[in-house]
């Protein structure tokens, strides 16, 4: 198969959501219909059943919740999906933004009762801007919920994005019996199948089938055709070109936890999203994916194997064919290294490759060469735009549980660190041990579990009174003219800790030499 075929039959997308509202049971149907797994695991294992599959660390098994984006990789109808599952909670979307680097297409996943939520207008936004095509899909439709057009009107008002409904809802809560399919004009009522297992099709076919008309009521069949007639005279038709300009949406519905409308929503995405294309660079060009081998770092893991202790670095290919032992150029380092050890992923399950495409998410053996944003390239130095790094609103300071561990302490903290769990600042007086940052509290909880689970190395956390960090050009402000803390991050950058935003202005008034940043200026390679 030519380099474009292979590149027009991958297909990379993120789901994002605010937190509950069925993002990882959402992933886990789709590896189920896809043929990725038999059974599909719940998100909290109930009754011996398994974990979710994308959920590895065991405080998201034991919690329930996704704290770090998950890249799975499987094949279905002839296309090879590379699906991220990131994290809904508010506290860990640092990595879902990073996440979202990665991806040609974003599914977004709504609460049928609650809509748009919080965490998932932030999502959007870094999403619009990325100019990523937009999917909806609104889940839970086996509870009660809201109107369809409601929540079409509330994804307009407040995104300025016109949801079209590919597919419709035939009833909802307890009565929700199937989906419209716009496309075809084709009824899917189901039966409610056992958990983990694919939905039963009771029976298929159009408005007017004597078979359809045998299964739903008069008073739904009734219902359903005059929906079908809003959507056929009031509301807009699917324009693919829009979609992809980011002015329409495609909207589905369904229930993940039941199966219903997840295998419609998968057949019709896999035909409506986009290739993976070009990516512009910092000086204005851009590469195309027929171009020479490229590829840069979004994510960095330690610890997804115990038994090894290794650190992964996950890289999108953006062009050109990967093959395994390939050189290429490390742009940061200014050296050529030897990719000899490539996997692909599936939760923690890992398989090594021989040879990658554009759109493909490549896991490398991270010896602490690699870094969040770093490239990788066939073609000479080149620069895509910075991976996005967020300047922490939380602070806290270290205690050892035990003073002896102190060098475990700083080997496990600095592999987390890398990850982007939590950013490092060191005090300026020399102290022993550095003051932690991170967007949410939730991120120093997953850091305490790991660095005892992980590292046998149990600390104490001590909040502190610090609400932001901004690290500093031109020198080091004079001893008199700066409130906060003075401190260095982990690659030697000077920075100052506030409490407030009185005495970042204050200290910038009296320091009028200084330039404060909201995070590190990039160096350029």
């Amino acid at each position: 198969m030519s380099l474009s075929d292979e590149i027009q039959r991958r297909r990379t997308f993120a789901i994002i959501s605010h937190p509950d509202a069925g993002k990882t049971t959402l992933t886990e149907k789709l590896l189920l219909y896809g043929g990725a797994i038999d059974r599909a695991g719940s998100v909290k294992a109930r009754e011996g059943g398994a974990a979710a599959h994308s959920d590895w660390m065991s405080i998201e098994q034991e919690r329930g919740i996704s704290v770090t984006s998950a890249a799975m990789q499987f094949e279905y109808h002839g296309r090879a999906i590379n699906l991220l599952d990131t994290p809904g909670h508010q506290d860990f979307s640092e990595d879902t933004y990073r996440a979202l680097t990665a991806a040609d297409a974003v599914v977004m996943l709504l609460d049928c009762a609650k809509g748009v939520e919080e965490q998932t207008k932030k999502l959007f936004r870094v999403a619009n801007e990325r100019k990523l095509p937009i999917f909806t899909f609104v889940n839970k439709l086996d509870r009660p919920g809201r109107e369809p057009v409601e929540l079409i009107d509330e994804v307009e008002e407040l995104f300025g994005l016109h949801a079209v409904p590919m597919t419709w809802p035939i009833g909802s809560g307890t009565d929700f019996k199937g989906v419209y399919v716009r496309a075809t004009g084709q009824i899917q009522v189901f039966e409610r199948a056992k958990a983990g297992q694919k939905a039963r099709v009771a029976g298929k076919g159009g408005l007017d089938d004597p078979e359809i008309a045998a299964l739903l009521t008069p008073a739904e069949l009734q219902q359903l055709k005059d929906d079908v007639d809003l959507m056929d005279h009031v509301l807009p038709s699917f324009d693919r070109e829009a979609f992809l300009r980011g002015e329409q949406s495609p909207m589905f519905f369904g229930s993940a936890v039941n199966n219903f409308g997840v295998a419609e929503f998968l057949e019709e995405f896999l035909e409506l999203a986009p290739a993976p294309g070009p990516r512009p660079l910092m000086n204005g060009g851009e590469v195309g994916p027929e171009q020479p081998f490229t590829a840069f770092v979004f994510k960095v893991q330690a610890n997804m194997n115990k038994a090894h202790r290794d650190r992964v670095a996950f890289a999108r290919i953006v062009s050109g064919k990967f093959d395994r032992g390939m050189d290429a150029l490390h742009v940061r380092e200014k050296k050529s290294i030897k990719l000899n050890y490539p996997h692909m992923f599936f939760g923690r399950e890992r398989q090594i490759v021989d040879e990658a495409y554009p759109g493909d998410i490549l896991g490398l053996i991270n010896p602490g060469l690699f870094r969040i944003g770093d490239v990788l390239s066939a073609a000479g130095p080149i620069e895509f735009h910075a991976v996005p790094r967020f300047s922490p609103e939380q602070f806290a300071s270290v205690r050892l549980a035990d003073p002896g561990a102190r060098k475990g302490f700083l080997k496990g903290l600095s592999q987390i660190a890398e990850e982007g769990v939590v950013q490092v600042f060191w005090p300026k007086g020399g102290a022993p041990l550095p003051i932690l940052g991170a967007i949410g509290r939730l991120q120093f909880e997953v850091l305490q579990h790991r660095l005892k689970d992980e590292y046998a190395c149990p600390v104490l956390l001590e909040p502190r009174g610090f609400q932001m960090a901004r690290w500093l050009e031109g020198g080091w402000p004079e001893p008199s003219k700066f409130w906060g803390e003075l401190v260095e991050d982990t690659e030697g950058n000077p920075a100052i800790l506030f409490e407030n935003d009185w005495q970042r202005r204050t200290t910038a008034e009296k320091s009028p030499g200084l330039v404060f940043l909201e995070h590190p200026a990039k160096k350029r390679p």
